[in-house]
């Protein structure tokens, strides 16, 4: 294991004088993929089975060459929309860099998507394609005569009536394939990132998102072309646009693909160990049950960085982390709107609980309701500075929706609809989303301190923290709590909790109410889904 020297200098010069590459004309395809050298291994793939596959930079440069005939021998065409709903198998990365190259519009979805699901995006996204495995075809037959723009189907692991048969047309295909000379203000790829009304919306990018990525895979994920690194995500969340494609192949680096049909601590910790993983990402939810098995047990040797992403990390678990592998988890902030805004990069010294420092590239503030920034230690929105120019990596707009894409804008920013402050030394440290920010007898209590309160007690595996309705306060605190192993839950606990909460944080702040759950309700890249808990609770007032 290495570690970095804290380099604050090296940091600001490097922020200071930080550009943007700006080209007219950009293909992740070909400008990056095609440039490597084609023997230069791209990913290693292994499955619960034990199998194990290579595929070099060549290999993924053939085969999605191979992928583009097919898609055009199936009447997709350039600027028409391909949605990708498919777990970590090589198919994903394949599609994805095929799509990219022929100029098509990839919009890629978790394989937990329903049948109304798919049937929403495909028709919202006009959809002409969609590649997906034999587990969910079936969804898109049963939606398929509701889907007017859908003429292809491709399925990656059999044969289905209907579907072409991706391994055996990729076998039968012309490796030759002229890459579309795509502009970088081209579309690329079709997001649908939900909020908290309505239905989810189409997050546009660029083929210049690629670009912005520079700065995930260089500077935050601190990858070199000698690296093998391990992106814990779904592929149908922005995280794995981030970590498992961009980010990494920017920089040449191998990634670990571990296909599995869910997750397992234990054995998470042992492919670390035993594959000689050098940097790892996950989200704080995978970093919370690693923490709970015996860490003393593992030895990784090769292991030099770690990230973690999707919501802040408690720091009690930062610092449990650090105790068993020597290493901070380096947190990175960023949305499906952009690329990383804001991280605790390796050469600054780490405050744990903090959001860290603005990206290169980014001007990152904390800003007031007239858009003004506000003085250090005072909370606002944070906001991404976008005119007169946005950086390399943000989001178009969401398709079809003006207002909402309007309602993010406040004069030169575009506001992310987090809180956050600013301290004295540039460090930001986030208060809660906008929208879960809990008012309370006048107070205001982000839920995040809360959270990371209860998760210093030994009874505590993790918790999620939301507003209920009360007739006397307006609103109070309510934390819903998962118990390590070999706790129970008693009325005697819950008010243990309750003192050391107020032990730990303003009195105030503690959780006036607590349910015990066997887990909470959870995105498919691992966010805590509290507008879920916080809206059961306005629904059905707890007196």
């Amino acid at each position: 294991m290495t570690t970095h020297e804290y380099n604050m200098q090296d940091y600001q010069e490097t922020y200071s004088t930080f550009q943007w590459e700006r080209p007219e004309q950009y293909n992740f395809a070909r400008d990056v993929i095609d440039r490597w050298d084609r023997a230069m291994p791209a990913l290693l793939w292994v499955d619960d089975g034990g199998a194990e596959i290579t595929r070099t930079f060549g290999d993924i440069s053939e085969a999605s060459r191979r992928l583009c005939n097919v898609l055009v021998g199936a009447g997709v065409r350039t600027g028409d929309t391909v949605v990708v709903m498919l777990p970590r198998v090589i198919p994903w990365w394949e599609t994805f860099t095929a799509t990219l190259r022929m100029g098509a519009v990839i919009s890629p979805g978790t394989v937990q998507l329903s049948e109304k699901d798919l049937e929403y995006r495909i028709n919202a996204a006009a959809a002409t394609c969609v590649v997906t495995d034999s587990a969910n075809a079936a969804k898109v037959d049963a939606v398929l005569g509701r889907c007017p723009t859908l003429a292809a189907r491709i399925i990656t692991d059999g044969r289905r009536e209907g579907w072409i048969d991706y391994r055996q047309a990729l076998d039968a295909a012309s490796p030759v394939f002229e890459t579309v000379d795509t502009g970088a203000d081209d579309e690329a790829i079709c997001y649908f990132t939900s909020g908290t009304t309505g239905y989810p919306k189409m997050c546009i990018h660029t083929h210049s998102y690629a670009i912005g990525h520079q700065i995930t895979g260089e500077l935050w994920l601190d990858l070199k072309p000698e690296d093998l690194h391990w992106n814990v995500s779904d592929t149908g969340w922005g995280k794995a646009a981030y970590s498992s494609y961009f980010g990494p192949w920017l920089c040449g680096t191998t990634l670990f693909i571990h296909h599995t049909s869910g997750f397992n601590p234990q054995q998470t910790l042992e492919l670390l160990a035993k594959y000689s993983v050098t940097t790892f990402c996950g989200a704080p939810t995978i970093y919370r049950m690693l923490v709970l098995e015996d860490l003393s047990r593992y030895r990784f040797e090769a292991l030099r960085h770690c990230t973690g992403a999707g919501e802040p990390l408690n720091p009690e678990i930062i610092e449990t982390w650090k105790k068993a592998t020597g290493l901070i988890i380096r947190d990175g902030y960023g949305q499906t709107e952009s690329v990383i805004l804001c991280a605790s990069f390796p050469c600054i010294e780490p405050r744990p609980g903090s959001m860290g420092m603005p990206a290169p590239g980014i001007d990152l503030q904390v800003i007031d309701d007239e858009g003004q920034i506000v003085e250090a230690d005072k909370e606002g929105d944070i906001a991404v500075r976008i005119s007169p120019q946005p950086p390399q990596g943000f989001f178009r707009e969401y398709r079809n929706d003006p207002e909402r894409t309007a309602a993010t804008r406040r004069g030169d920013w575009y506001v992310t609809g987090d809180r956050a402050y600013r301290d004295e030394d540039g460090y930001f440290w986030f208060v809660s989303r906008a929208d879960d920010v809990i008012l309370s007898a006048g107070y205001r209590i982000g839920p995040f301190e809360v959270e990371s309160a209860l998760i210093e007690h030994p009874a505590v595996a993790e918790s999620a923290v939301v507003s209920s309705p009360d007739e006397t306060r307006g609103e109070v605190v309510k934390a819903f709590v998962v118990l390590a192993p070999d706790h129970e839950p008693s009325g005697d606990l819950k008010r243990e909790l309750q003192e050391h909460v107020k032990g730990v944080t303003a009195p105030y702040k503690y959780p006036r109410r607590i349910d015990f759950v066997g887990a909470l309700p959870k995105t498919v890249s691992g966010k805590i889904r509290r507008v879920e808990l916080r809206a059961c609770e306005w629904r059905q007032p707890e007196k």
